[in-house]
Order: structure tokens, then C-alpha cells, then sequence
């Protein structure tokens, strides 16, 4: 385990220094510095600190935990990998990802999941543990959002706007969804147990890195959200 204080540097002497030889490093003194291990493979990254903006984009088979927040746009066109909060993140995360986890213990703020879309094989995946702000999933074109609820502090699960322009993937929302407004082209309905056999990797997963029981994350019942066809906003682009 190769360490590397990040006090006084920025970016490109992190980015330098991680692209030398081995693979295991830990960055200490971290305080927003920007695309920390952009478009990196075959690296676990633990950093104790708060990244910057743009923390992993373009990541590419690599793994990063942060024992703190993270800033805007964490995974922003992620490939493959994971990328593990123990903290809150902001806004755009998972920006257009293709595939890998972002997994959040805390909460998210605007937009995240903006533009997801699976690729191939690929399916990305997106866990927030708390609450998530407006337009979640705006635009989502495939994988699989998952917000908890798990810390609302009185807070509504989601912002407003959910699932503005969602035309594939799906989301999974845990616990009371009355008072959230859905666009007509989406569906909401109740999980039933074969939804939530999808997802039951993802949930255990989860648990193992965050310290959580399957029991009491499946305590409540889940809503899940899907595109109502596979061009639910044609009526607004068209003519009829």
C-alpha cells in the first residue's frame, strides 16, 4: 500500500503519482482537488478526504473508497469499476455512466444518475443510501438507481422531477412514494418479490460494504419505476 499526501499538490502530480508502478494507494490530506483517478484501471484508491469535482470519471475497472464527502459529478462516464461514499456526494452523479457501482452511503444532490444508460453487457448501478435531489434519473436510458431513505432527516426521499425523459433502466425507490409526482410516460407500481430479485445482489452488497442488514433495508416495501415504452416521450417530439 503505496501512500501519497495530497496536502500542496494538485491533480496532475496526484494523477502522476498514481500512475506509477503498483496498485494499492492511499491519498491522505485530499481537499477538492479534481478528476482524481480519471479514466484509471487496475487501481484501488482509498482516500481520506474530500475529492473535487469530476472524482473517477471516465474510471475504467478501478476502485476508489472515500472515508468522507465527494463533490459534483463523481463517476461522470464511468466504464467499469466501483466507486464507494461513506458520505454525502453533489450534484450529476453518474453523469451518462455505461456501466460499474457508485455506491453512496449518505445522500445525493441534484441530478445524479442524469443520462445512465447500459452498454453491451454493462449495466451500471447506482445505490444512495439517503435522499436524492430533483431530476434523479433525468434522461435515464438503461441500469438501475436505487435511493434508500435511510437517513431523510425529514426530507423527501426524492426532489422533484424524477424520471424527467427516462426512457429505459429502472429505478427502485424504498419506503412511502404517495406524495412524489411521476411524469405520465413512466410507470410506478409496488415491487413485487421478482423486482426485488433483480436487485437482491446489489442490496447485499451494499449491506457488507456499509454495515447494513438486508432485514432492515427490505423492512419496507420499494416502488419501482419504469419508461412506460421504449419511446415514452414520442407524443412531445412528433407529430401524431
Amino acid at each position: 500500500m503505496q501512500m501519497i499526501d495530497a496536502a500542496g499538490l494538485d491533480y496532475r502530480a496526484i494523477n502522476e503519482a498514481l500512475r506509477e508502478a503498483g496498485s494499492d494507494y492511499i491519498i491522505e490530506g485530499c481537499c477538492g482537488q479534481r478528476f482524481i483517478a480519471v479514466g484509471m484501471s487496475g487501481k484501488n484508491l482509498t482516500i481520506n478526504g474530500i475529492p473535487g469535482n469530476a472524482l473517477g470519471a471516465y474510471l475504467n475497472n478501478a476502485n476508489i473508497t472515500v472515508n468522507a464527502n465527494a463533490q459534483d459529478a463523481v463517476g461522470d462516464t464511468m466504464n467499469e469499476g466501483k466507486i464507494l461514499i461513506h458520505g454525502s456526494i453533489g450534484d450529476a452523479a453518474g453523469y451518462a455512466m455505461r456501466g460499474g457501482k457508485i455506491y453512496v452511503q449518505g445522500s445525493a444532490g441534484y441530478r445524479a444518475g442524469i443520462h445512465m444508460k447500459a452498454y453491451k453487457e454493462k449495466i451500471p448501478v447506482m445505490i444512495i443510501g439517503g435522499c436524492a435531489g430533483s431530476f434523479l434519473g433525468e434522461y435515464q436510458a438503461g441500469g438501475v438507481i436505487i435511493v434508500l431513505g435511510l437517513h431523510k432527516n425529514n426530507r423527501s426521499l426524492v426532489g422533484n422531477f424524477p424520471c424527467t425523459g427516462m426512457h429505459g433502466g429502472k429505478m427502485f425507490l424504498r419506503g412511502s412514494c404517495e406524495n412524489i409526482r411521476f411524469p405520465k410516460q413512466v410507470t410506478a407500481r409496488g415491487a413485487a418479490s421478482e423486482d426485488l430479485d433483480e436487485i437482491r445482489e446489489y442490496l447485499s452488497e451494499y449491506c457488507s460494504d456499509f454495515g447494513y442488514s438486508m432485514d432492515e433495508l427490505l423492512s419496507e416495501p420499494f416502488t419501482v419505476v419504469t419508461p412506460d415504452s421504449k419511446n415514452p416521450y414520442k407524443q412531445m417530439y412528433a407529430a401524431n
